[in-house]
């Protein structure tokens, strides 16, 4: 099994691009928990749902790592809650860190904010490229300082379907022995 993680900053498209990839490749997808927990408590979100929303998105993800599909793509993980955690009320849950570094994934793709315009959804509260660019930063400095796997995806939406398919295709070939 392959884990394929889309991350960065909001309206970059990782919610289209997971789409998109799994349509393509016929993979497993898990979607952004805290969507879900938004609609189910439409209040404004505080740090003592961090947890929650964390457990929720660590749940979604472990059924479907229980299913072994050859490709399981998560449209966001721990990172994101880790990040708006920080951005949204200045601190985090400890434990969130041990736990995302405690589960392995394959590949990152990090998309960037720049190409694309920002859509606002109800959900969003970041319109200012400056902000999304930190968010994007953050999350760079994050998989660079633990070591992991991580390809930037940027440019305009097709730009963006082609560097991700390219990169899903090598993600799941089998390897070659030379």
């Amino acid at each position: 099994m392959k884990v394929l993680v889309l991350a960065g900053p909001e309206s970059s498209g990782k919610s289209w691009l997971a789409a998109q990839l799994q349509q393509h490749f016929g993979a497993i997808l898990v979607g952004e928990y805290v969507r879900y927990f938004i609609e189910q408590n439409p209040r404004d979100t505080c740090l003592a749902d961090i947890p929650a929303i964390a457990r929720g998105q660590l749940d979604w993800e472990d059924q479907a790592r229980s299913q072994q599909p050859e490709l399981l793509i998560l449209d966001t993980h721990l990172l994101s809650n880790m990040l708006w955690s920080q951005t949204l009320f200045d601190d985090c849950p400890d434990w969130l860190e041990a736990e995302l570094l405690s589960r392995h994934y394959d590949l990152h793709l990090l998309l960037s904010p720049e190409g694309v315009e920002w859509t606002p959804d109800g959900q969003r509260c970041q319109p200012s490229l400056a902000e999304r660019q930190a968010f994007f930063n953050a999350s760079a400095q994050w998989l660079d300082r633990h070591q992991q796997p991580v390809q930037v995806v940027n440019g305009d939406w097709q730009a963006r379907q082609q560097q991700a398919f390219a990169a899903v295709k090598q993600l799941i070939a089998p390897a070659r022995n030379l």
